[in-house]
């Protein structure tokens, strides 16, 4: 069945990310919060640091109220198209590869390991040439 709302890629709403243009995704819907910066009971800057991207997480993490969810449909522009949705920049609940990540650092930063073990060995035999 078709949508008959406008629909916006990530990308798109990634672009509004200012003062100017605030636009942010929650449950797959796409808010344009510009007007309402100023009226925010949290401030503008929390809105702001949501912008342009999906902002779901933060939006039930901050226990908003059944009025403050009653008023957002007064902002809905339109929804995601999930269909060209880049997964780079979606969300920040994606699945992180902890484990590759950590092999990447240490790739990265090996001499740091390396040095600690290095002046470790050097204290070590300081230590037992005292005794």
């Amino acid at each position: 069945m078709p949508t008959l709302t406008k629909l916006f890629t990530m990308q798109e709403v990634s672009q509004q990310n200012n003062k100017d243009n605030c636009w942010v995704v929650i449950d797959g819907k796409v808010y344009d919060l510009t007007l309402y910066l100023d009226d925010h009971p949290g401030g503008d800057d929390v809105v702001l640091a949501a912008a342009g991207r999906d902002a779901t997480e933060d939006f039930e993490d901050a226990g908003h109220s059944n009025i403050a969810k009653d008023l957002m449909g007064a902002f809905c522009i339109g929804e995601l198209d999930v269909d060209t949705t880049s997964p780079e920049i979606t969300s920040k609940n994606q699945a992180v590869d902890y484990p590759q990540k950590i092999k990447d650092l240490t790739k990265q930063y090996w001499a740091v390991p390396v040095a600690v073990v290095g002046i470790s060995v050097v204290v070590g035999f300081l230590y037992l040439r005292k005794k």
